[in-house]
């Protein structure tokens, strides 16, 4: 006889996060089948909404968690740190992130998807709180931290297109002239 670990709400909950973040980073809010999220994710329809409610609540649950998840990320590379140096240790952390296809799609297409009012909300709210955390440790001025946040995006796009681990000669241009820069 096989038996099989009964899991919390909790532990469930996280489970379809992990499996709705690749769905709807691959196919976006519409395009996602919630049905192929509960199967993917080992659960029953009905009970993905018993603990999310809709679909969009899903949706924006697993937008929050792709950037807590990312500020969580600039916090622990920037512990102990100020400054230049805090800027440093968080962009290298965050290059170190791209290198996850699945969340780097969740957050371009949270960007994309944000032609939704709901959706638009999520995303400034967690981009701002980027943003909050990064003047904050670095006491930078507004300026740097523009051009910090710029190149991010670039990083995000060159991501996107694998321009980072392979990058044509235009892009290497740009990436060099960016890292003599910032």
């Amino acid at each position: 006889m096989v038996t099989t670990e009964r899991k919390t709400a909790a532990e469930r909950r996280e489970e379809i996060l992990v499996v709705a973040m690749e769905e709807f980073g691959e196919h976006g809010l519409h395009g996602t089948s919630t049905d192929k999220v509960a199967r993917k994710a080992g659960v029953s329809q009905p009970y993905l909404f018993r603990l999310f409610g809709t679909k969009k609540e899903l949706y924006l649950e697993s937008v929050r968690r792709c950037l807590r998840e990312t500020l969580e990320v600039f916090q622990e590379a920037a512990a102990g740190k100020s400054g230049e140096e805090a800027l440093e240790a968080i962009g290298k952390a965050y290059r170190g992130l791209l290198e996850d296809r699945t969340r780097l799609r969740a957050q371009m297409q949270a960007y994309a998807d944000s032609d939704d009012q709901e959706v638009r909300e999520v995303v400034r709210e967690g981009f701002g709180a980027l943003v909050d955390y990064v003047e904050r440790v670095s006491a930078a001025d507004p300026e740097r931290v523009r051009d910090f946040f710029a190149f991010g995006m670039l990083l995000n796009v060159f991501a996107s297109m694998d321009l980072l681990a392979h990058p044509a000669p235009w892009a290497k241009r740009l990436l060099d002239s960016s890292m003599k820069e910032g």
